[in-house]
């Protein structure tokens, strides 16, 4: 009796550890170079602005080399506008929500990372008082990642907006991001 109850003791606690193996929370930060794509407005070129991005991080391993990576960013994007000599700022406040799917390329350090980002619009700055931004923006993301420890990793990605940021300008947002977290 005492055997079997210290085996289903040893199974239970065996059970709970390999769950706990493919999941792990952890942080994320870093920089974003932004700007707008497509459209084309008459006298006025994009610049890159460059902002950050900071946030949750969820990964469930469900194969070997294939997990599942949602993320919770708050991330500043838009660009700069220049008409006639003018520049205005326009920096755009979202709180994103990637859900990335995450393939393993070597040994568990190097992973490829594809998958959709639904973002909303929490905040704008900008230096000339504009309601044309759309609330909702909605985009595919993509990029590599590596782990340098089995919790600190770096990451680069790339976000292409797929809705307009702004209406009736049909242009998009666009988003390089370079990263640092851990993951616990």
């Amino acid at each position: 009796m005492k055997r079997t109850i210290a085996t289903l003791i040893l199974l239970v606690l065996g059970t709970g550890f390999s769950q706990a193996q493919m999941l792990k929370f952890g942080v994320k930060g870093g920089v974003n170079f932004a700007n707008y794509t497509g459209g084309d407005i008459s006298g006025v070129d994009f610049k890159t602005i460059t902002s950050y991005h900071v946030g949750a991080v969820m990964e469930l391993k469900v194969f070997e080399n294939f997990a599942i990576q949602p993320e919770l960013l708050y991330s500043t994007q838009g660009s700069e506008l220049e008409s006639f000599g003018d520049q205005i700022k326009n920096e755009l406040g979202y709180l994103s929500l990637p859900v990335l799917a995450k393939f393993y390329l070597t040994s568990n350090k190097l992973s490829l990372e594809l998958g959709p980002q639904a973002s909303v619009l929490v905040s704008e700055r900008n230096e000339v008082d504009t309601n044309d931004t759309n609330s909702f923006d909605f985009g595919l993301a993509g990029g590599l990642s590596y782990k340098i420890t089995n919790g600190l990793f770096v990451s680069g990605r790339y976000v292409a907006g797929l809705t307009e940021a702004k209406q009736d300008a049909d242009v998009k947002n666009s988003v390089i991001q370079f990263s640092v977290g851990y993951m616990f």
